[in-house]
């Protein structure tokens, strides 16, 4: 009975040796001094571009206490300076507007996620609305600057176009599931129109589509997340965040020019019943770039293509499926970020019709580079094929043919792409094995200036892909 008795008093001495120990490692006092205050990460909670009477992304800061004693916040609440927003909250895991007796132990933090909701603006430009974010902490008030820039839209919920349209640069189009472009109806979009997709969203055009961008007011095509996924890095880089532009038949006669079309599911699909004797699809000086399957897929029609990026996408590039396919000073290029891409960056088949007239491709790339992670084009025997690739780079090693002529084979475009960084910059470097390899006469006039206004003539000679190559300093290659 000794024993027991004897080691129940060494427990019981041994733990209150160690719960004071542990009391006095953590100090339960609070500190009411006014020079004991809050610091933050952050001095700004700053949201990019925010679409009104839409909810935001989450921003997130942190509040220390560097004082060893527990602090008590009095008060954290939104000081409501603005009519037009609201900015809510949720500290340490609990939601709400207006926090009271919020404590922190000493040399300790908590989170604070904010959120914003803005009202119309009545505006067509972005608009900057601000609030504070007030912590009262013994007796002292402190702020952190709350911002948003606040971009009304117009919204199209599954609309079908039934007469000729006209849409503007006043405000982005903001468009929820299918518009839908009704057969013999011309949409016309002006300089520096914008289309804002939701979650699937998509164009189906069974008409016609004129988009009229320029260098200085590209028309663009993108998701509704105008925020950033991390740090510096935007909603940009993300594939399939909306579905896509699908040219379907009857559709002829579109022309897209200075469009810049990213960020889709599906990308821009074209098909027009076999019928090649009218071009169904002309891309001038367009981007389009970061698919979650192909950038371009087109089926028994004709396509034109003038010094346009096609880049970045988790299947082919592009996809030519018959038809009549003429390409100029294009940049076929695949550094996909979310996958290792394995399907060639460029295809091009013929396919089945009961006329298989139809069905055959008659294909010309002329002054275009085709580069990246993925083999360059699919394998297959071109002599059957009407398909002709004239100075050309490519990343592949080969030799010249009656198909493959004065082409660059094992070439480095030298792209100033840095993937680690998420930049995708399809323009030349310095050293770069496309400068002045063009054959002007293959230059339609359609090509000499690129989509940045250079002219590809100026120098006397042409170089490949879509872009004039320009000095480039040390520090940005």
């Amino acid at each position: 009975m000794t024993h027991p008795t004897r080691f129940t008093l060494w427990f019981a001495t041994a733990v209150l040796a160690m719960s004071a120990l542990f009391t006095s490692c953590i100090e339960d006092g609070f500190t009411t001094s006014p020079n004991d205050l809050l610091d933050f990460d952050t001095d700004t909670v700053a949201f990019d571009t925010v679409i009104t009477l839409q909810g935001t992304a989450t921003k997130q800061m942190v509040v220390y206490n560097h004082s060893k004693k527990q602090i008590n916040i009095s008060s954290i609440k939104v000081a409501g300076l603005s009519q037009k927003g609201h900015f809510h909250l949720n500290v340490d895991g609990v939601r709400g507007d207006e926090f009271q007796n919020v404590e922190i132990r000493g040399n300790d933090s908590i989170y604070i996620f904010i959120e914003a909701y803005l009202d119309e603006m009545e505006q067509d430009e972005p608009t900057l609305l601000e609030d504070l974010l007030l912590f009262e902490t013994n007796g002292e008030t402190q702020k952190v600057l709350l911002s948003a820039w606040g971009q009304d839209v117009v919204r199209l919920h599954g609309d079908t176009i039934l007469a000729n349209t006209r849409f503007t640069a006043t405000k982005p189009y903001l468009i929820y599931d299918t518009l839908f472009v009704a057969p013999g109806v011309t949409v016309q979009l002006d300089p520096g129109t914008t289309f804002l997709f939701h979650d699937k969203a998509a164009i189906r055009c069974a008409g016609r589509m004129f988009a009229n961008g320029t260098s200085d007011e590209p028309i663009n095509f993108r998701g509704d997340r105008l925020d950033r996924i991390v740090g510096s890095t935007s909603f940009d880089v993300m594939s399939g965040q909306w579905g896509g532009v699908i040219f379907t038949p009857p559709t002829m006669g579109n022309v897209l020019k200075h469009v810049i079309m990213r960020g889709s599911n599906i990308g821009m699909h074209c098909s027009s019943y076999g019928d090649t004797t009218r071009c169904a699809l002309k891309l001038v000086n367009c981007v389009l770039t970061n698919s979650a399957s192909t950038c371009l897929a087109t089926a028994a029609c004709y396509v034109e293509a003038i010094g346009t990026e096609f880049s970045n996408a988790a299947e082919e590039v592009a996809y030519f499926a018959g038809g009549k396919v003429m390409v100029s000073q294009c940049t076929f290029a695949n550094d996909y970020l979310f996958a290792i891409p394995t399907l060639p960056i460029l295809s091009v088949f013929d396919v089945e019709f009961s006329d298989l007239s139809k069905g055959k491709i008659h294909a010309c790339f002329d002054n275009c580079i085709i580069y990246g992670l993925a083999p360059d084009i699919n394998e297959g025997d071109l002599s059957q094929f009407n398909v002709y690739l004239r100075n050309c780079l490519l990343k592949s090693d080969g030799k010249d043919d009656n198909h493959f002529i004065n082409c660059i084979w094992k070439g480095d475009p030298q792209f100033l792409v840095n993937r680690d960084d998420y930049i995708f910059d399809y323009r030349l470097g310095n050293e770069s094995g496309a400068i002045g390899k063009g054959d002007p006469a293959l230059c339609p006039a359609e090509a000499r200036y690129d989509r940045y206004g250079n002219d590809r003539l100026a120098k006397g000679s042409v170089d490949l892909g879509a872009y004039v190559w320009t000095y480039v300093p040390e520090e940005e290659e």
